[in-house]
Protein backbone atom coordinates (compact mmCIF):
# COMPACT_ATOMS: atom_id res chain seq x y z
CA UNK A 1 0.00 0.00 0.00
CA UNK A 2 1.53 3.05 -1.10
CA UNK A 3 2.35 6.24 1.64
CA UNK A 4 -0.67 8.63 2.69
CA UNK A 5 1.06 11.40 1.21
CA UNK A 6 1.20 9.92 -2.09
CA UNK A 7 -2.50 8.72 -1.96
CA UNK A 8 -3.18 12.19 -1.36
CA UNK A 9 -0.99 13.67 -3.75
CA UNK A 10 -2.87 11.07 -6.42
CA UNK A 11 -6.08 12.37 -5.17
CA UNK A 12 -5.45 15.61 -5.54
CA UNK A 13 -4.56 15.04 -9.42
CA UNK A 14 -7.44 13.50 -10.01
CA UNK A 15 -9.22 15.95 -8.62
CA UNK A 16 -7.76 18.83 -10.51
CA UNK A 17 -7.77 16.48 -13.96
CA UNK A 18 -11.73 16.31 -13.15
CA UNK A 19 -12.21 19.93 -12.32
CA UNK A 20 -10.56 20.61 -15.60
CA UNK A 21 -12.70 18.33 -17.25
CA UNK A 22 -15.74 19.80 -16.34
CA UNK A 23 -14.61 23.44 -16.80
CA UNK A 24 -13.78 22.23 -20.31
CA UNK A 25 -17.18 20.61 -20.90
CA UNK A 26 -19.11 23.85 -19.61
CA UNK A 27 -16.80 25.50 -22.03
CA UNK A 28 -18.13 23.63 -24.77
CA UNK A 29 -21.92 23.69 -23.52
CA UNK A 30 -21.48 27.52 -23.42
CA UNK A 31 -19.74 27.57 -27.11
CA UNK A 32 -22.16 25.41 -28.43
CA UNK A 33 -25.28 27.07 -26.92
CA UNK A 34 -24.00 30.68 -27.81
CA UNK A 35 -22.64 29.87 -30.95
CA UNK A 36 -24.44 27.24 -32.94
CA UNK A 37 -28.04 29.42 -33.50
CA UNK A 38 -28.92 30.32 -36.71
CA UNK A 39 -27.78 34.54 -35.39
CA UNK A 40 -24.31 33.94 -35.10
CA UNK A 41 -22.45 32.35 -37.62
CA UNK A 42 -19.41 30.91 -38.97
CA UNK A 43 -17.89 30.57 -42.49
CA UNK A 44 -17.72 27.63 -44.10
CA UNK A 45 -14.96 25.76 -46.21
CA UNK A 46 -17.24 23.26 -48.47
CA UNK A 47 -15.25 20.93 -50.94
CA UNK A 48 -16.24 21.36 -54.68
CA UNK A 49 -17.40 18.05 -54.65
CA UNK A 50 -20.31 18.89 -51.58
CA UNK A 51 -23.81 18.27 -52.75
CA UNK A 52 -25.64 21.71 -53.40
CA UNK A 53 -28.31 20.77 -50.47
CA UNK A 54 -26.30 20.79 -47.13
CA UNK A 55 -29.51 20.72 -45.00
CA UNK A 56 -31.65 17.44 -44.81
CA UNK A 57 -34.03 16.24 -42.19
CA UNK A 58 -34.00 17.74 -38.76
CA UNK A 59 -37.34 19.46 -37.37
CA UNK A 60 -37.41 21.94 -39.49
CA UNK A 61 -35.77 20.96 -42.47
CA UNK A 62 -34.78 23.84 -45.43
CA UNK A 63 -37.15 23.05 -48.28
CA UNK A 64 -35.62 22.53 -52.14
CA UNK A 65 -33.51 25.26 -53.33
CA UNK A 66 -35.79 27.30 -55.93
CA UNK A 67 -33.58 28.18 -59.26
CA UNK A 68 -36.11 29.57 -61.43
CA UNK A 69 -36.13 33.19 -60.54
CA UNK A 70 -40.33 33.69 -61.86
CA UNK A 71 -41.03 30.72 -59.77
CA UNK A 72 -39.07 32.31 -56.53
CA UNK A 73 -40.73 35.54 -56.84
CA UNK A 74 -43.99 33.93 -57.00
CA UNK A 75 -43.50 32.36 -53.88
CA UNK A 76 -41.67 35.23 -52.26
CA UNK A 77 -44.62 37.93 -52.61
CA UNK A 78 -46.90 35.53 -51.57
CA UNK A 79 -45.37 34.97 -48.28
CA UNK A 80 -43.52 38.27 -47.33
CA UNK A 81 -45.73 40.88 -47.22
CA UNK A 82 -44.37 44.44 -47.16
CA UNK A 83 -43.26 46.09 -43.86
CA UNK A 84 -46.08 47.62 -42.26
CA UNK A 85 -46.83 51.12 -41.28
CA UNK A 86 -44.21 53.53 -43.09
CA UNK A 87 -41.89 51.35 -45.05
CA UNK A 88 -38.98 52.96 -44.79
CA UNK A 89 -38.90 56.31 -43.18
CA UNK A 90 -35.38 58.25 -44.13
CA UNK A 91 -33.63 59.92 -41.38
CA UNK A 92 -33.20 63.15 -42.64
CA UNK A 93 -30.22 64.47 -42.69
CA UNK A 94 -28.49 67.96 -40.69
CA UNK A 95 -26.30 68.95 -43.66
CA UNK A 96 -22.79 69.37 -42.76
CA UNK A 97 -22.02 72.77 -40.89
CA UNK A 98 -19.76 75.48 -41.86
CA UNK A 99 -16.04 73.86 -42.42
CA UNK A 100 -17.18 70.50 -43.22
CA UNK A 101 -17.81 68.91 -39.59
CA UNK A 102 -20.56 65.73 -39.91
CA UNK A 103 -23.37 66.67 -38.77
CA UNK A 104 -24.73 65.32 -35.38
CA UNK A 105 -26.26 62.35 -36.59
CA UNK A 106 -23.44 61.43 -38.81
CA UNK A 107 -20.99 61.77 -35.73
CA UNK A 108 -22.95 59.73 -33.48
CA UNK A 109 -23.43 56.90 -35.86
CA UNK A 110 -19.23 57.32 -36.24
CA UNK A 111 -18.82 56.94 -32.59
CA UNK A 112 -21.02 53.81 -32.35
CA UNK A 113 -19.52 52.29 -34.88
CA UNK A 114 -16.18 52.81 -33.83
CA UNK A 115 -17.39 51.70 -30.62
CA UNK A 116 -18.84 48.12 -31.75
CA UNK A 117 -15.47 47.80 -33.82
CA UNK A 118 -13.25 48.42 -31.27
CA UNK A 119 -15.00 45.79 -28.82
CA UNK A 120 -14.65 43.49 -32.08
CA UNK A 121 -11.01 44.24 -32.32
CA UNK A 122 -9.87 43.57 -28.51
CA UNK A 123 -12.63 41.17 -27.53
CA UNK A 124 -12.23 37.35 -27.91
CA UNK A 125 -10.19 35.96 -30.99
CA UNK A 126 -11.84 32.81 -30.54
CA UNK A 127 -15.27 34.56 -31.16
CA UNK A 128 -16.59 33.58 -34.82
CA UNK A 129 -18.55 36.87 -34.36
CA UNK A 130 -15.48 39.15 -34.32
CA UNK A 131 -14.42 36.85 -37.32
CA UNK A 132 -13.52 39.14 -40.65
CA UNK A 133 -14.72 36.32 -42.68
CA UNK A 134 -18.54 37.35 -41.37
CA UNK A 135 -20.12 40.37 -43.38
CA UNK A 136 -22.43 42.14 -41.16
CA UNK A 137 -24.96 43.71 -43.39
CA UNK A 138 -27.60 46.41 -42.64
CA UNK A 139 -30.48 46.63 -45.39
CA UNK A 140 -32.07 49.85 -45.90
CA UNK A 141 -36.28 49.50 -45.77
CA UNK A 142 -36.64 51.74 -48.66
CA UNK A 143 -40.34 53.10 -49.39
CA UNK A 144 -41.87 50.46 -51.53
CA UNK A 145 -41.95 51.94 -54.69
CA UNK A 146 -38.48 51.41 -55.01
CA UNK A 147 -38.19 47.80 -53.78
CA UNK A 148 -42.02 45.73 -53.42
CA UNK A 149 -44.26 47.89 -55.65
CA UNK A 150 -41.28 47.11 -58.77
CA UNK A 151 -41.36 43.41 -58.39
CA UNK A 152 -45.47 43.18 -58.46
CA UNK A 153 -45.01 45.29 -61.39
CA UNK A 154 -42.79 42.47 -62.95
CA UNK A 155 -44.97 39.83 -61.82
CA UNK A 156 -48.23 41.04 -63.16
CA UNK A 157 -46.49 41.83 -66.77
CA UNK A 158 -44.30 39.50 -67.73
CA UNK A 159 -46.36 37.24 -69.92
CA UNK A 160 -46.58 40.21 -72.11
CA UNK A 161 -43.48 39.11 -74.52
CA UNK A 162 -44.49 41.51 -76.91
CA UNK A 163 -42.57 43.69 -74.95
CA UNK A 164 -39.01 43.69 -77.12
CA UNK A 165 -36.08 45.60 -76.62
CA UNK A 166 -34.82 47.54 -80.22
CA UNK A 167 -32.89 44.98 -81.08
CA UNK A 168 -35.96 41.99 -80.71
CA UNK A 169 -34.75 40.37 -77.31
CA UNK A 170 -37.54 39.78 -75.20
CA UNK A 171 -37.70 43.03 -71.84
CA UNK A 172 -38.48 40.65 -68.93
CA UNK A 173 -35.96 38.04 -70.15
CA UNK A 174 -33.52 40.84 -69.60
CA UNK A 175 -34.49 41.53 -66.11
CA UNK A 176 -34.30 37.87 -65.59
CA UNK A 177 -30.51 37.58 -66.66
CA UNK A 178 -30.44 41.00 -64.02
CA UNK A 179 -31.85 39.64 -61.12
CA UNK A 180 -28.93 40.14 -59.14
CA UNK A 181 -30.55 42.41 -57.06
CA UNK A 182 -33.49 39.98 -56.50
CA UNK A 183 -31.29 37.16 -55.13
CA UNK A 184 -29.11 38.66 -53.08
CA UNK A 185 -32.18 40.85 -51.60
CA UNK A 186 -34.51 38.15 -51.10
CA UNK A 187 -31.96 35.93 -49.04
CA UNK A 188 -30.45 38.88 -46.69
CA UNK A 189 -33.98 39.27 -45.66
CA UNK A 190 -35.10 35.75 -45.02
CA UNK A 191 -36.01 34.48 -41.78
CA UNK A 192 -32.68 33.16 -40.40
CA UNK A 193 -33.89 29.78 -39.91
CA UNK A 194 -34.69 29.53 -43.76
CA UNK A 195 -31.34 30.88 -44.26
CA UNK A 196 -28.03 28.68 -45.38
CA UNK A 197 -25.26 30.96 -45.63
CA UNK A 198 -22.48 31.55 -42.58
CA UNK A 199 -20.58 34.16 -44.19
CA UNK A 200 -23.47 36.65 -43.90
CA UNK A 201 -25.35 38.17 -41.60
CA UNK A 202 -28.61 40.74 -41.97
CA UNK A 203 -28.09 43.52 -38.53
CA UNK A 204 -30.98 45.54 -37.13
CA UNK A 205 -28.40 48.65 -36.18
CA UNK A 206 -26.40 50.37 -37.99
CA UNK A 207 -23.36 50.49 -35.67
CA UNK A 208 -23.11 46.58 -35.92
CA UNK A 209 -23.04 46.63 -39.53
CA UNK A 210 -19.55 46.49 -42.24
CA UNK A 211 -22.08 47.27 -45.11
CA UNK A 212 -25.25 48.74 -46.29
CA UNK A 213 -27.28 46.94 -48.99
CA UNK A 214 -29.98 49.43 -51.19
CA UNK A 215 -32.21 47.23 -52.10
CA UNK A 216 -33.81 49.46 -55.30
CA UNK A 217 -34.72 47.82 -58.43
CA UNK A 218 -32.76 49.76 -60.87
CA UNK A 219 -33.04 47.24 -63.91
CA UNK A 220 -36.69 46.63 -63.60
CA UNK A 221 -37.33 50.44 -63.20
CA UNK A 222 -34.94 51.38 -66.33
CA UNK A 223 -37.07 48.41 -68.59
CA UNK A 224 -40.67 48.75 -67.16
CA UNK A 225 -41.20 52.52 -66.35
CA UNK A 226 -41.60 55.24 -68.93
CA UNK A 227 -38.88 57.29 -69.31
CA UNK A 228 -39.22 60.56 -67.59
CA UNK A 229 -41.18 58.23 -64.66
CA UNK A 230 -37.77 56.06 -64.31
CA UNK A 231 -35.31 59.00 -64.19
CA UNK A 232 -37.87 60.44 -61.77
CA UNK A 233 -37.60 57.27 -59.26
CA UNK A 234 -34.04 57.30 -59.92
CA UNK A 235 -33.39 60.80 -58.37
CA UNK A 236 -35.73 59.98 -55.72
CA UNK A 237 -34.05 56.93 -55.01
CA UNK A 238 -30.45 59.31 -55.27
CA UNK A 239 -31.94 61.70 -52.73
CA UNK A 240 -33.31 58.92 -50.20
CA UNK A 241 -30.10 57.23 -50.12
CA UNK A 242 -27.49 60.33 -49.93
CA UNK A 243 -29.72 61.77 -47.07
CA UNK A 244 -28.65 58.72 -44.83
CA UNK A 245 -26.48 59.57 -42.17
CA UNK A 246 -24.58 55.91 -42.85
CA UNK A 247 -23.99 57.41 -46.07
CA UNK A 248 -22.81 60.78 -45.18
CA UNK A 249 -20.30 59.13 -43.00
CA UNK A 250 -18.58 56.80 -45.12
CA UNK A 251 -19.47 58.99 -48.74
CA UNK A 252 -21.31 55.66 -49.97
CA UNK A 253 -17.90 53.80 -49.80
CA UNK A 254 -19.52 50.83 -47.10
CA UNK A 255 -22.79 50.78 -49.65
CA UNK A 256 -23.85 48.40 -52.02
CA UNK A 257 -25.43 49.40 -55.20
CA UNK A 258 -26.95 46.66 -57.63
CA UNK A 259 -26.40 48.30 -61.29
CA UNK A 260 -26.02 44.88 -62.99
CA UNK A 261 -27.80 45.78 -66.41
CA UNK A 262 -25.30 48.54 -68.12
CA UNK A 263 -28.06 50.88 -68.94
CA UNK A 264 -29.79 50.86 -65.47
CA UNK A 265 -29.82 54.07 -63.32
CA UNK A 266 -27.14 55.53 -65.56
CA UNK A 267 -28.44 59.31 -65.24
CA UNK A 268 -27.54 59.44 -61.71
CA UNK A 269 -25.02 57.02 -60.92
CA UNK A 270 -22.12 59.40 -61.17
CA UNK A 271 -23.30 60.90 -58.06
CA UNK A 272 -22.85 57.10 -56.33
CA UNK A 273 -20.09 55.97 -57.67
CA UNK A 274 -18.16 55.68 -54.12
CA UNK A 275 -20.14 52.82 -53.67
CA UNK A 276 -20.00 49.17 -54.52
CA UNK A 277 -21.42 48.60 -57.54
CA UNK A 278 -22.70 44.89 -57.98
CA UNK A 279 -21.71 44.67 -62.13
CA UNK A 280 -21.83 42.07 -65.50
CA UNK A 281 -18.79 43.60 -66.15
CA UNK A 282 -16.10 46.37 -66.27
CA UNK A 283 -16.45 48.39 -69.57
CA UNK A 284 -15.13 51.63 -68.98
CA UNK A 285 -15.17 52.96 -72.94
CA UNK A 286 -17.65 55.37 -71.74
CA UNK A 287 -20.48 53.47 -73.29
CA UNK A 288 -21.89 52.24 -70.28
CA UNK A 289 -19.62 53.42 -67.64
CA UNK A 290 -17.68 56.83 -67.41
CA UNK A 291 -14.15 57.23 -65.97
CA UNK A 292 -13.74 56.98 -62.33
CA UNK A 293 -17.02 54.90 -62.07
CA UNK A 294 -16.10 51.13 -62.08
CA UNK A 295 -12.80 49.39 -61.37
CA UNK A 296 -11.78 45.94 -59.82
CA UNK A 297 -10.68 47.19 -56.62
CA UNK A 298 -14.11 48.97 -55.69
CA UNK A 299 -16.66 46.81 -57.52
CA UNK A 300 -18.05 43.51 -57.71
CA UNK A 301 -18.24 41.56 -61.23
CA UNK A 302 -21.28 38.79 -61.05
CA UNK A 303 -22.50 36.20 -63.28
CA UNK A 304 -25.93 36.72 -65.65
CA UNK A 305 -28.63 34.37 -64.41
CA UNK A 306 -28.48 32.02 -67.20
CA UNK A 307 -30.83 31.67 -69.63
CA UNK A 308 -31.08 27.92 -70.32
CA UNK A 309 -31.74 25.15 -67.95
CA UNK A 310 -29.14 23.82 -65.53
CA UNK A 311 -27.74 20.28 -66.95
CA UNK A 312 -26.89 17.97 -63.40
CA UNK A 313 -24.90 15.25 -62.97
CA UNK A 314 -27.28 12.81 -64.65
CA UNK A 315 -28.34 15.06 -67.86
CA UNK A 316 -24.12 15.41 -68.02
CA UNK A 317 -23.93 11.85 -68.23
CA UNK A 318 -26.50 11.46 -70.85
CA UNK A 319 -25.33 13.97 -72.92
CA UNK A 320 -21.73 13.11 -72.64
CA UNK A 321 -22.10 10.80 -76.15
CA UNK A 322 -24.31 13.13 -78.04
CA UNK A 323 -21.45 16.60 -78.28
CA UNK A 324 -20.86 15.79 -81.67
CA UNK A 325 -20.81 19.46 -82.62
CA UNK A 326 -16.81 20.50 -82.32
CA UNK A 327 -18.09 24.39 -82.00
CA UNK A 328 -21.82 26.03 -81.27
CA UNK A 329 -22.74 29.52 -80.90
CA UNK A 330 -26.90 31.18 -81.19
CA UNK A 331 -27.36 34.78 -80.27
CA UNK A 332 -26.88 38.07 -82.15
CA UNK A 333 -24.63 38.60 -84.55
CA UNK A 334 -24.29 42.14 -84.65
CA UNK A 335 -23.46 44.72 -81.97
CA UNK A 336 -21.80 47.62 -81.11
CA UNK A 337 -18.67 48.11 -79.62
CA UNK A 338 -16.33 45.40 -78.79
CA UNK A 339 -19.44 42.75 -80.53
CA UNK A 340 -18.60 43.49 -83.61
CA UNK A 341 -16.31 41.17 -83.46
CA UNK A 342 -19.35 38.32 -83.99
CA UNK A 343 -20.00 39.01 -87.16
CA UNK A 344 -15.92 38.76 -88.13
CA UNK A 345 -16.32 35.22 -86.50
CA UNK A 346 -19.28 34.25 -88.63
CA UNK A 347 -17.49 35.31 -91.31
CA UNK A 348 -13.98 33.56 -90.55
CA UNK A 349 -16.27 30.46 -89.47
CA UNK A 350 -18.35 29.93 -92.08
CA UNK A 351 -18.70 26.80 -93.62
CA UNK A 352 -16.52 25.44 -91.20
CA UNK A 353 -17.13 21.48 -90.44
CA UNK A 354 -19.32 20.44 -87.38
CA UNK A 355 -19.33 24.47 -86.52
CA UNK A 356 -22.90 26.25 -85.82
CA UNK A 357 -22.95 29.86 -85.37
CA UNK A 358 -26.07 31.14 -86.14
CA UNK A 359 -28.31 34.14 -85.77
CA UNK A 360 -30.90 33.85 -82.57
CA UNK A 361 -32.44 35.78 -79.38
CA UNK A 362 -33.60 35.11 -75.98
CA UNK A 363 -37.03 33.95 -76.22
CA UNK A 364 -38.53 30.79 -75.66
CA UNK A 365 -37.60 29.42 -78.95
CA UNK A 366 -34.26 30.91 -78.68
CA UNK A 367 -33.92 29.45 -75.12
CA UNK A 368 -34.94 26.48 -76.26
CA UNK A 369 -32.76 25.84 -79.42
CA UNK A 370 -29.31 27.37 -77.65
CA UNK A 371 -30.05 24.59 -74.76
CA UNK A 372 -30.23 21.79 -77.14
CA UNK A 373 -26.94 23.39 -79.24
CA UNK A 374 -24.94 23.25 -76.25
CA UNK A 375 -25.73 20.55 -74.65
CA UNK A 376 -24.76 18.36 -77.81
CA UNK A 377 -21.63 20.82 -78.40
CA UNK A 378 -17.73 20.18 -77.02
CA UNK A 379 -17.22 23.83 -77.16
CA UNK A 380 -19.07 27.28 -77.11
CA UNK A 381 -18.40 30.06 -78.78
CA UNK A 382 -18.59 32.86 -75.80
CA UNK A 383 -17.62 36.36 -77.71
CA UNK A 384 -17.93 39.96 -76.20
CA UNK A 385 -21.26 41.43 -76.40
CA UNK A 386 -21.81 45.19 -76.38
CA UNK A 387 -19.99 44.70 -73.84
CA UNK A 388 -16.93 42.31 -72.99
CA UNK A 389 -19.39 40.06 -71.02
CA UNK A 390 -22.16 37.77 -72.12
CA UNK A 391 -24.70 35.82 -70.97
CA UNK A 392 -23.76 33.04 -73.51
CA UNK A 393 -20.61 32.01 -70.76
CA UNK A 394 -22.74 31.29 -68.13
CA UNK A 395 -25.07 29.42 -70.52
CA UNK A 396 -22.12 27.30 -71.61
CA UNK A 397 -20.77 26.62 -68.45
CA UNK A 398 -24.21 25.47 -67.09
CA UNK A 399 -24.75 23.35 -69.83
CA UNK A 400 -21.21 21.27 -69.23
CA UNK A 401 -19.85 22.73 -72.61
CA UNK A 402 -16.64 24.11 -72.76
CA UNK A 403 -16.49 28.16 -73.30
CA UNK A 404 -13.88 29.44 -75.75
CA UNK A 405 -13.98 33.10 -74.88
CA UNK A 406 -12.96 35.64 -77.30
CA UNK A 407 -13.40 38.82 -75.71
CA UNK A 408 -10.00 40.38 -75.01
CA UNK A 409 -10.90 42.85 -71.81
CA UNK A 410 -13.49 40.71 -70.09
CA UNK A 411 -13.73 40.65 -66.21
CA UNK A 412 -15.10 37.74 -64.82
CA UNK A 413 -17.08 37.16 -61.33
CA UNK A 414 -15.22 35.23 -58.50
CA UNK A 415 -11.67 35.08 -59.94
CA UNK A 416 -10.28 35.81 -57.19
CA UNK A 417 -11.59 32.71 -55.98
CA UNK A 418 -12.10 30.12 -59.45
CA UNK A 419 -9.42 29.61 -61.88
CA UNK A 420 -11.06 29.64 -65.19
CA UNK A 421 -8.57 28.15 -66.93
CA UNK A 422 -9.65 25.21 -65.92
CA UNK A 423 -12.92 25.70 -67.16
CA UNK A 424 -12.53 27.63 -70.58
CA UNK A 425 -10.01 28.67 -73.35
CA UNK A 426 -9.21 31.82 -73.77
CA UNK A 427 -8.19 33.03 -77.19
CA UNK A 428 -7.29 36.51 -78.44
CA UNK A 429 -9.68 38.17 -80.76
CA UNK A 430 -6.80 38.90 -83.24
CA UNK A 431 -6.42 35.27 -84.23
CA UNK A 432 -9.96 34.27 -83.60
CA UNK A 433 -10.89 36.11 -87.05
CA UNK A 434 -8.18 34.89 -89.06
CA UNK A 435 -10.08 32.19 -91.41
CA UNK A 436 -9.62 28.56 -90.34
CA UNK A 437 -7.26 29.13 -86.99
CA UNK A 438 -10.00 28.47 -84.77
CA UNK A 439 -11.10 25.68 -85.88
CA UNK A 440 -7.61 24.31 -86.36
CA UNK A 441 -6.64 25.28 -82.66
CA UNK A 442 -9.90 23.43 -81.54
CA UNK A 443 -8.99 20.68 -83.28
CA UNK A 444 -5.85 20.13 -82.06
CA UNK A 445 -6.91 20.12 -78.06
CA UNK A 446 -5.65 17.05 -76.23
CA UNK A 447 -8.82 14.74 -75.59
CA UNK A 448 -7.53 14.22 -71.62
CA UNK A 449 -7.52 17.93 -71.37
CA UNK A 450 -11.16 18.36 -72.42
CA UNK A 451 -12.16 15.35 -70.30
CA UNK A 452 -10.35 17.33 -67.08
CA UNK A 453 -12.52 20.44 -68.32
CA UNK A 454 -15.46 18.48 -68.11
CA UNK A 455 -15.10 17.05 -65.33
CA UNK A 456 -14.45 20.61 -63.66
CA UNK A 457 -17.34 22.08 -65.48
CA UNK A 458 -19.27 19.62 -63.41
CA UNK A 459 -18.00 20.75 -60.16
CA UNK A 460 -17.62 25.14 -60.60
CA UNK A 461 -21.39 24.92 -62.62
CA UNK A 462 -23.08 25.42 -59.10
CA UNK A 463 -20.71 28.61 -58.66
CA UNK A 464 -23.44 30.61 -60.93
CA UNK A 465 -26.48 29.02 -59.82
CA UNK A 466 -28.63 31.71 -57.77
CA UNK A 467 -31.46 30.53 -56.10
CA UNK A 468 -33.80 30.47 -53.27
CA UNK A 469 -32.73 29.25 -50.32
CA UNK A 470 -29.48 30.52 -51.27
CA UNK A 471 -27.14 27.47 -51.38
CA UNK A 472 -23.08 26.94 -49.82
CA UNK A 473 -20.56 28.09 -52.66
CA UNK A 474 -23.85 29.31 -54.92
CA UNK A 475 -23.01 32.47 -56.43
CA UNK A 476 -24.98 34.97 -53.57
CA UNK A 477 -22.17 32.79 -51.16
CA UNK A 478 -19.32 33.86 -53.18
CA UNK A 479 -20.44 37.15 -53.94
CA UNK A 480 -20.26 37.86 -50.35
CA UNK A 481 -16.39 35.89 -50.08
CA UNK A 482 -15.18 38.44 -52.69
CA UNK A 483 -16.60 41.45 -50.74
CA UNK A 484 -15.41 40.16 -47.32
CA UNK A 485 -11.77 40.24 -49.05
CA UNK A 486 -12.76 44.27 -49.78
CA UNK A 487 -13.70 44.86 -46.23
CA UNK A 488 -10.02 46.06 -44.65
CA UNK A 489 -9.29 48.33 -47.69
CA UNK A 490 -13.48 50.21 -47.92
CA UNK A 491 -12.99 51.00 -44.10
CA UNK A 492 -9.20 52.12 -45.54
CA UNK A 493 -10.63 54.61 -47.49
CA UNK A 494 -12.90 55.82 -45.21
CA UNK A 495 -11.02 56.53 -42.41
CA UNK A 496 -8.38 58.35 -45.03
CA UNK A 497 -11.19 60.61 -46.21
CA UNK A 498 -12.58 61.65 -43.09
CA UNK A 499 -9.25 62.67 -42.10
CA UNK A 500 -7.29 63.88 -45.22
CA UNK A 501 -7.30 67.56 -45.54
CA UNK A 502 -9.31 68.10 -48.44
CA UNK A 503 -7.09 69.15 -51.39
CA UNK A 504 -3.85 68.06 -50.19
CA UNK A 505 -3.10 65.13 -52.19
CA UNK A 506 -3.99 64.27 -55.65
CA UNK A 507 -4.77 60.83 -56.09
CA UNK A 508 -4.91 58.34 -58.83
CA UNK A 509 -8.79 57.12 -60.59
CA UNK A 510 -10.11 54.72 -62.98
CA UNK A 511 -9.36 58.28 -64.61
CA UNK A 512 -6.11 57.29 -65.25
CA UNK A 513 -6.58 53.68 -67.13
CA UNK A 514 -7.46 52.99 -70.41
CA UNK A 515 -10.59 51.62 -71.12
CA UNK A 516 -11.85 48.30 -72.10
CA UNK A 517 -12.17 47.82 -75.59
CA UNK A 518 -12.01 44.15 -77.61
CA UNK A 519 -9.47 45.33 -80.23
CA UNK A 520 -9.43 43.53 -84.18
CA UNK A 521 -6.68 44.28 -86.05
Amino acid sequence: MPPPHQVARSTSSVVAFLSLLALFSAFLLFYYARYSSSSNCLLISDSLDAPLHLSKGGPNPIPPAEYSFLASLEKFLATRAPPSGSPGVAAASDGASDGGAPSPAVKALDDSIWKEEAERLYGEPMDPWSSPSVVRVYVYEMPAKFTYDLLWLFRNTYRETWNLTSNGSPVHRLIEQHSVDYWIWADLIAPESERLLKNVIRVHRQEEADLFYIPFFTTISYFLLERQQCKALYREALKWVTDQPAWQRSGGRDHILPVHHPWSFKSVRRFMKKAIWLLPDMDSTGNWYKPGEVWLEKDLILPYVPNVDFCDAQCLHDSQSKRSTLLFFRGRLKRNAGGKIRSKLAAALHNSENVVMVEGNAGETGKAAAQAGMRKSLFCLSPAGDTPSSARLFDAIVSGCIPVIVSDELELPFEGILDYRKIALFVSSNDAVQPGWLVNFLMNVDSKQIMEMQNNLAKYSRHFLFSSPAQPLGAEDLAWRMIAGKLVNIKLHIRRSQRVVEGSRNLCTCECRTGNITRVA
